[in-house]
């Protein structure tokens, strides 16, 4: 072995590690937005608002997460020359990662509106609400795991529960939009209408994750 090939074999050792800790980093930042969503949905479904007041000390670390791992990724993308399916795999952690920011953004915002909430009466259509809450989290642990994995069937199972939070979205928004017997104020109605569109946005992004595995692995966009 000469010198310019252990060199190469010393830089390709060092470029594997820091994507392995890259990819930890990313399932750390994805195990707080997971987290933060739960308290979310704690928040809105349960009335608790201690929960409500967890997610925006989360929302800091999972910031702090995301601006450290865009880091990462950029100095891998400019200091290295990394293979072909390296290449994908950087890249599109890169997007993952921002998927994984908006949906902590979003759950962010639902513990506030499940403050605004708090002081009005559950409305009839927050059991299906609720449901829909279900399936997004639902989404964002199976696109996840597909990560872990690189499992492309998995990723790609996510879109049949995208179909579900996208039905009730329709169902909820056709309730909230023709509902006539309002007593009071609108507002309960109008944060209710923000719920369901972040939960439909939310869900996108899970959707988006597990299409981005579909890419580590097979070099395919589906």
């Amino acid at each position: 072995m000469n010198l310019s090939s252990q060199t190469n074999h010393s830089e390709r050792f060092h470029f594997q590690r820091c994507l392995r800790r890259l990819e930890r980093d990313v399932l750390r930042m994805g195990a707080l937005v997971e987290q933060s969503f739960r308290l979310s949905h704690q928040a809105l479904f349960a009335r608790n608002l201690e929960s409500a007041k967890e997610v925006a000390a989360l929302d800091k670390r999972i910031d702090q997460f995301y601006r450290q791992i865009e880091l990462e990724c950029s100095i891998l993308l400019t200091l290295q020359s990394p293979v072909a399916q390296d290449l994908r795999l950087v890249s599109a952690l890169m997007q993952l990662v921002r998927d994984l920011e908006r949906i902590g953004d979003y759950a962010e915002d639902l513990a506030e509106i499940a403050v605004k909430l708090f002081p009005y009466p559950p409305h009839s259509c927050l059991p299906e609400v609720e449901i829909m809450s279900h399936h997004a989290q639902a989404m964002l642990a199976a696109s996840l795991a597909a990560l872990v994995d690189l499992d492309v069937t998995a990723g790609q199972a996510v879109k049949v529960l995208d179909d579900k939070v996208d039905d009730a979205y329709d169902r909820v928004y056709n309730t909230l939009a023709y509902q006539q017997d309002i007593k009071g104020v609108i507002e309960p109605i109008l944060l209710l209408t923000l719920i369901i569109r972040h939960l439909e946005r939310m869900a996108d992004h899970a959707t988006n994750i597990g299409q981005r595995v579909t890419y580590i692995v097979t070099g395919q966009r589906s």
